[in-house]
């Protein structure tokens, strides 16, 4: 049986999303089973803190390691640049993880054609550049791992219909990768989180965070580490034969409608 916490030693991870949140937790996750990560944020100071956080207290017990990367994921030569610098460093790129999005919810008549393009740019364009810049590093290793950070609402949600469309493009762009990348022992598969516990969740109203709780057929959220959890388990060796799978976080809402 594997040591969880020994999953990543000698890999080398490149997050976007980094600063805080789904994407703080999963950098943590991996730089503690002793992965090298490179965490990409628009958010400079956040991003020190993370990178800052993990060198100081979880790399000295796994023997990971973060170096941060301040930039845009709709920046292809940015990401160009920090693809090289993170492969100089450390020889290779062995997963990517497409977590970086943003959200811009209103009712489609109300809905300007800057959201829609905003979204669609961070949340579907961002993960593809980060994919074709990590790839040709990944087949000159011989193989890799890319896992991207969808939502259940790609299944539909209201009042988000261009984070739905953006997410449904992941899943789509992420099945599409997987069958093109397969023969070069490159596995792309994507989580799916439900109702996270995270700082905008916290920011709701009350009585709609209870209502969105009330819903969810566990009577919970689900927290930061439950994705960061699964993306590990995606992103390792102990998922070799998976690929083009959407694995969704949700506490079963995916499932369908709860009666109450």
């Amino acid at each position: 049986m594997l040591n969880p916490a020994g999953d990543f030693h000698g890999k080398t991870a490149l997050v976007t999303g980094a600063a805080r949140g789904i994407g703080a937790a999963i950098a943590r996750r991996l730089a503690a089973g002793g992965a090298r990560v490179g965490l990409v944020d628009t958010d400079e100071e956040a991003l020190a803190a993370i990178a800052g956080e993990i060198n100081g207290a979880v790399a000295p017990k796994s023997g990971g390691s973060a170096t941060s990367y301040q930039g845009n994921v709709t920046d292809k030569s940015f990401l160009d640049r920090a693809v090289a610098s993170l492969k100089s460093q450390s020889g290779s790129v062995d997963l990517l993880v497409n977590n970086a999005g943003i959200i811009r919810d209103n009712f489609v008549s109300r809905i300007t054609e800057a959201d829609w393009d905003d979204v669609m740019s961070v949340n579907l364009k961002g993960p593809f550049l980060c994919c074709q810049a990590v790839i040709p590093a990944m087949k000159e290793m011989g193989g890799g791992r890319i896992v991207n950070i969808s939502s259940r609402s790609w299944l539909g949600n209201v009042g988000q219909a261009n984070y739905s469309a953006s997410k449904g493009g992941v899943v789509s762009l992420t099945r599409t990768l997987a069958l093109e990348l397969a023969r070069f022992n490159i596995a792309v598969n994507a989580v799916a989180p439900g109702l996270i516990d995270t700082p905008m969740t916290r920011s709701m109203k009350e009585e709609a965070r209870q209502r969105l709780i009330a819903m969810q057929p566990t009577g919970r959220m689900g927290t930061v580490d439950d994705i960061a959890e699964a993306v590990a388990f995606l992103g390792s060796i102990r998922a070799a034969f998976i690929t083009g799978q959407i694995l969704h976080v949700d506490g079963g809402k995916s499932c369908g409608l709860l009666s109450l």
